[in-house]
């Protein structure tokens, strides 16, 4: 069992995780979400330092900044709650074809992290 270990070590660190993040900085995208058991879809239009976004008939905006090549803040532009104005932090993880994979949290509340993928339509 351990000769196998000691085999599979040095090909498993060789895998790297593919992230073109430039390719996702600006476009349309689309990402789809689970609520209450059904499937929601909202598609958002990103520019060097916007976004607005459509989600069931209602539109949003933020403001975007890089932070770094694969991380950015957005910031809601004309927030409507006290939830609304905490600005969220998004890190790309890794890319693949039109998809990237990412991970976001509060910018306040680091430990409480989410997952999802958004895919790139335009």
């Amino acid at each position: 069992m351990m000769r196998y270990l000691i085999f599979l070590l040095p090909l498993l660190s060789c895998y790297n995780v593919k992230k073109d993040c430039n390719a996702f900085k600006l476009g349309t995208f689309e990402f789809s979400t689970i609520i209450n058991g059904e499937i929601k879809t909202s598609r958002f239009i990103r520019s060097k330092s916007l976004e607005v976004e459509f989600y069931e008939n209602k539109v949003d905006s933020a403001s975007v900044k890089w932070v770094s090549n694969c991380e950015f803040i957005l910031t809601k532009i004309n927030p409507k709650s006290n939830q609304d104005k905490r600005p969220v932090k998004i890190e790309i993880l890794s890319t693949e074809g039109k998809e990237y994979f990412f991970e976001y949290s509060l910018v306040n509340n680091p430990k409480k992290r989410f997952r999802g993928k958004a895919t790139k339509v335009n």
